[in-house]
């Protein structure tokens, strides 16, 4: 028999939609700033050997030359960014979601057992409530990224102003290179999740945007009355 259950709560359905637009402007706007110092790259001997973005790559999506664009961009959605972070950290505390989200002791076995599970190698799943293992560790992944792509965010941005977080994060320079592979870390995720999703299916998907699914339950039996109950 099927039935509809509610899965997840406004708030979380809002921040969740209103974070993707934001994280896509973030890294878009990221990348024209990159541009203008572009200097990750595996050089030996004064030979270059891997170039994480070629010219080609900046040519077609039109990120040269647009420094002060994307500066602009930037550092007006971080505080969008930052906010919305707040407010789904914070709710997830007050209303104990975060009981369902962080990843528990036998998370990390599970989740090795998903993996498996996705690519056809295991039949059965691990048992899961919200979320499974994997999206468990996944989900606090990302909040945990988030903080960091904030603190070294203000570590770049403002190197004097925020000494200390310059410092606490390593320097500028390593500040920059956790912002940068944070960010890359994001495209990844992106990525994976989208795969999931797909893989999910229509009801998982349908669920993030009304709150509700639609789960199959077995009809429960009716117990036999007895004279006695009869003649009431």
């Amino acid at each position: 028999m099927k039935a509809i259950k509610e899965k997840h709560s406004l708030l979380m359905r809002w921040t969740h939609w209103v974070n993707f637009p934001i994280l896509t402007i973030m890294i878009w706007s990221g990348m024209l700033i990159y541009w203008s110092n572009d200097v990750y790259n595996i050089t030996i001997f004064g030979h270059t050997y891997f170039k994480f973005f070629p010219q080609g790559f900046y040519d077609y999506f039109h990120f040269s030359k647009r420094l002060s664009e994307g500066m602009a961009f930037h550092f007006l959605f971080m505080w969008f960014f930052a906010l919305n972070g707040i407010v789904y950290v914070l709710y997830t505390i007050i209303s104990g979601s975060w009981r369902e989200l962080l990843p528990e002791r036998k998370s990390f076995k599970e989740a090795w057992l998903v993996l498996l599970h996705d690519l056809h190698i295991r039949k059965m799943a691990p048992p899961q409530n919200k979320y499974n293992a994997a999206q468990r560790i996944a989900y606090t992944a990302i909040i945990v990224m988030g903080f960091g792509s904030l603190i070294t965010g203000l570590a770049i941005y403002k190197p004097v102003q925020f000494a200390t977080i310059t410092w606490l994060c390593g320097g500028y320079h390593l500040a920059r290179i956790l912002h940068f592979a944070l960010t890359i870390g994001y495209v990844f995720f992106f990525l994976i999740h989208i795969v999931q999703v797909v893989l999910a299916g229509w009801n998982n998907f349908r669920s993030v945007i009304s709150g509700f699914e639609i789960v199959n339950e077995e009809p429960k039996a009716l117990t036999p009355s007895t004279p006695a109950e009869d003649g009431k």
